[in-house]
Parts: structure tokens; C-alpha cells; sequence
């Protein structure tokens, strides 16, 4: 096959391309350019797409004896990505820009470009695998090491997407054997951190960016009964279970910590309140993207609403192109935002994703003066 491998610069990318190689593939490497201002370097773990990291993909290339090219992207990325996430937060949802970057840039507009050339798949070094199912169709599948797995944030991909997807390190079991085998091979990436956090924001102050992008809206914060316990720059910063920077002036009457319970982006609100009330029992969630039939309703599976969280037992009351998902009465699942994926699993075998809508808890969200987006 013509494989386009795409090269971040870091060491998992660089691995996953040398083994489409040693595969027998026709590869080529390219770097998506996603930042319109690239910094010169890195700043250690944090950002990605700058001048330094497409050094390292060419030295990379250059190793493994494959064409290299860098392409601007940079235009989707901000009209899709950034967009995306800039207005979610406003509406007072919490998004995750992973989810949309492999949707809008890894698996559509670089896999369209590469499928206009005449490639077959794209190769990344994501952690997931592709298995072949009883009737051989590809499913995507858990990585084989837990720690470093991705599926969550491939399940927006879809079938179709999938089927021109290849992950070399599926199998891996632990980030070290890729660091090893990148040293053995001669990669000077090997060592090179991991990037973490949100790309495009370097500094890791999302609140910061927000408000440089969305500008400063003073508003209250308040309790479940309306009383006005503080003042926030602009609710669009908060997202549901959050418990740090909330600067409350007035602590509750019981002494314990309050989470944000709800972000109220019409009357540009923030309310907060106990923990208990941050817990879930039902999940809803539309934009439905399924791999193969959508499960019936009853049926048991597991859900996940973060990268890295933990998964939680569920049983299926609706699944078409909207979800709705009944938690087991022993799961523990709480703060769960609107704007959130949620992932259904069998096994390890990703069913579909969804973007949360809502959510059911034992205690209610405050909903008296508006649709509070929590439920």
C-alpha cells in the first residue's frame, strides 16, 4: 500500500512509521504545520507544530529513507479545531480538541488530501488497534498497554475512516519499549518528552486563553438556591466538576468544598455546590458515530467521558443517532459537561461515540432560571 505517515516530530509517529516500513509499505512522511505562528522551539512537554518538531520528523525521515514534505494545515486547524473549541466553551460546554483534531485534520482534511495523491491509508502513532471482525469488517480496539491507549479520542473517526487507518503501535505494551525501539533504530527522538495538555495552548492557562480570545464578561457566581457566593472574568472559563479557581468569597454554611454544578452562558453564570451533587446516573449525548449497527437498547457495555478515566458499566436505553445510557448502580462516574464524548465500549472494542448532552444524577442540577447545561 501507499501509506502517508504523519510526523509530529515526537518518537511515537517516528516508530509507527518505521514499522509501516518494515511492513513493505510505499510511505512518505509528512508534518502538518497547524500553528500560523510556529514557535522556533518547543517549551518542553507543552505545544507541538513548531519549527523544532518539524526538524525532528525530517531527521526522522531522513533515517528511515522515506520522501518527507510538511504541509500547512494551518487554516482548518484554526477554522475547525480552535474554532470548535473557542465556541464551545462560550456556550458552556467543555470540549475536547483532540477528539475534533482527528476528526477535522488527522483522519479528514490530511486523509483526503493523501486519498486525492493516490494513498491508500494514513499512519499515525496513536495507540488503538484495528481488529478484524468475524465478518471483516476493521473494529477499533483498546491499545494493547492500557496507560498509553487512544481509542477514546479515535471513536469520533468512524468506519469509513477507520478502514484507511493504520496504527503500527497497537501492540506495543509500554511506552518504554517505543523509546527503546526508537533508540535502536537510530531515532534521536527517542528521548524526546511527550507533549501534553492542549497543543495550541502552550502555556497550559487555558483560562487565560480563553479570555485573551473571548474577552473579559464579569459575571456572579452562585449557590443551588441563587445566593450570590462570588464573581468570576466569564462563566465560558468553568466547566462542570471543577473545584480549583473558583475564589469564592463567601465558604458554604457546612464548611466542605464546592464544585461548579452548572455554566449558565445566557445569564452568564456559574453555579456551584456540594460533590454529591456532581454524581451521575444516566448520560445523554447526540452526533452519534457508530462502527457497525448502533447496539440495541438494553444492551451492557461501558462508557468513558474522559482520555484518561476510568470506564464505567452501562446499559444502552436509546442508541440511534442520539444516546442515552443508564449507569450500573456501582459505577462511579460524577461531573460529567456537556460537550464531552462519550464512548461506548465492548471489551475493548469501541462501539460508537457521542458528544454529551446532559446528564441525570440523584440529586438534580439547578434548573429555575434556565436550562442549566449540566442537565
Amino acid at each position: 500500500m501507499r501509506v502517508l505517515a504523519a510526523l509530529s516530530g515526537g518518537v511515537d509517529s517516528a516508530v509507527a512509521a518505521a514499522r509501516a516500513v518494515d511492513a513493505g509499505h510505499e510511505v512518505v512522511g509528512v508534518h502538518m504545520a497547524l500553528s500560523r505562528n510556529r514557535d522556533q522551539l518547543r517549551t518542553g512537554s507543552r505545544g507541538c507544530c513548531s519549527i523544532e518538531d518539524a526538524g525532528d520528523a525530517r531527521r526522522a525521515a531522513d533515517v528511515l529513507g522515506i520522501p518527507f514534505y510538511v504541509w500547512d494545515l494551518s487554516a482548518q486547524f484554526e477554522q475547525t479545531v480552535v474554532a470548535d473549541f473557542l465556541s464551545e466553551y462560550q456556550a458552556g460546554r467543555t470540549p475536547n480538541p483532540c477528539v475534533r483534531c482527528n476528526e477535522h485534520v488527522k483522519f479528514s482534511a490530511l486523509l483526503d488530501k493523501g486519498v486525492a495523491l493516490g494513498f491508500d491509508a494514513v499512519c499515525t502513532g496513536h495507540y488503538a488497534r484495528v481488529v478484524e471482525g468475524p465478518d471483516g469488517s476493521r473494529e477499533l480496539h483498546r491499545a494493547t498497554d492500557a496507560a498509553k491507549d487512544q481509542s477514546y479520542v479515535l471513536a469520533v473517526m468512524g468506519p469509513e475512516r477507520l478502514a484507511r487507518a493504520l496504527f503500527p503501535l497497537g501492540d506495543v505494551v509500554s511506552k518504554e519499549q517505543t523509546r527503546a525501539e526508537a533508540a535502536r533504530r537510530g531515532l534521536s527522538v527517542s528521548a524526546k518528552p511527550d507533549s501534553y495538555d492542549i497543543c495550541f495552548v502552550a502555556d497550559g492557562d487555558t483560562q487565560g486563553f480563553l479570555r485573551d480570545r473571548l474577552g473579559s464578561r464579569p459575571g456572579e457566581v452562585v449557590d443551588a438556591d441563587g445566593t450570590v457566593v462570588g464573581a468570576h472574568d466569564g462563566a465560558y472559563a468553568y466547566t462542570v466538576g471543577q473545584r480549583r479557581g473558583l475564589h469564592l468569597g463567601r465558604p458554604a454554611a457546612d464548611g466542605r468544598p464546592r464544585y461548579v454544578l452548572a455554566v449558565e452562558p445566557v445569564q452568564n453564570r456559574v453555579v456551584v455546590g456540594p460533590a454529591e451533587a456532581l454524581a451521575v446516573t444516566a448520560v445523554r449525548a447526540d452526533r452519534a458515530v457508530w462502527f457497525g449497527d448502533a447496539p440495541a437498547a438494553g444492551t451492557a457495555c461501558e462508557v468513558q467521558v474522559r482520555a484518561h478515566g476510568a470506564a464505567a458499566g452501562a446499559q444502552v436505553i436509546r442508541a440511534d443517532d442520539r444516546v442515552e445510557v443508564a449507569l450500573d448502580t456501582d459505577a462511579a462516574l460524577r461531573g460529567v459537561a456537556p460537550g464531552q464524548s462519550l464512548v461506548l465500549y465492548a471489551g475493548s472494542r469501541v462501539l460508537g461515540q457521542a458528544t454529551v448532552t446532559g446528564t441525570t444524577g440523584p440529586v438534580s442540577a439547578p434548573t429555575g432560571r434556565e436550562p442549566a447545561v449540566r442537565a
